[in-house]
């Protein structure tokens, strides 16, 4: 028995939820955003509630039903409230700034990296040494955030490159004389 696709995923005020087939509609006051779920699972709403039960006992149907109700979930706090990452930046030189809809980052490279940020996340740099991603997809701000991240990872010995801001980053010591 999956502990977490038990739950019912509850709909707060504002917030509607359709299903037709495998696909579930949830529009909020934010967004309005869709997931087409597997064959493995059932989803249906009832009483603002919605409730997502597996199809037989096999080894994909319960693990799908875990991940659908997460989503789901997921989707529904998307709408209301939205999610937020926030990076910052350490070292000598590195910086941010929003140009448009362009993040140009300074990060001791020869060149300036120029960063699109995609239809759907918001990207704020109130500081030079912080940035800010927003929107309504879990998932996709989380990978914009990491694809950000990714341009230069902190390094162990000083600290320096992009990092989220609860992230803590193991320290080492460097050579001795």
């Amino acid at each position: 028995m999956s502990r977490i696709g038990k739950k019912p995923v509850e709909l707060p005020s504002g917030v509607t939820a359709s299903v037709s087939g495998q696909t579930i509609e949830i529009k909020g006051p934010k967004d309005t955003q869709s997931f087409t779920a597997t064959d493995d699972v059932t989803v249906a709403v009832e009483d603002n509630v919605v409730k997502v039960t597996p199809r037989g006992s096999s080894k994909r149907a319960r693990q799908q039903w875990g991940m659908s109700r997460t989503v789901i979930s997921n989707m529904v706090t998307g709408v209301t409230s939205g999610f937020k990452k926030e990076l910052e930046i350490n070292g000598v030189g590195y910086r941010a700034q929003m140009q448009g809809n362009t993040l140009k980052l300074s990060l001791g490279l020869s060149h300036e990296v120029n960063f699109e940020v995609p239809a759907g996340i918001t990207v704020t740099a109130p500081k030079p040494t912080e940035i800010i991603v927003e929107g309504t997809d879990n998932q996709l701000v989380g990978q914009v955030a990491a694809n950000i991240r990714e341009w230069r990872k902190p390094e162990p010995y000083k600290g320096k490159g992009i990092k989220y801001k609860d992230e803590y980053i193991f320290r080492k010591e460097g050579k001795k004389k």
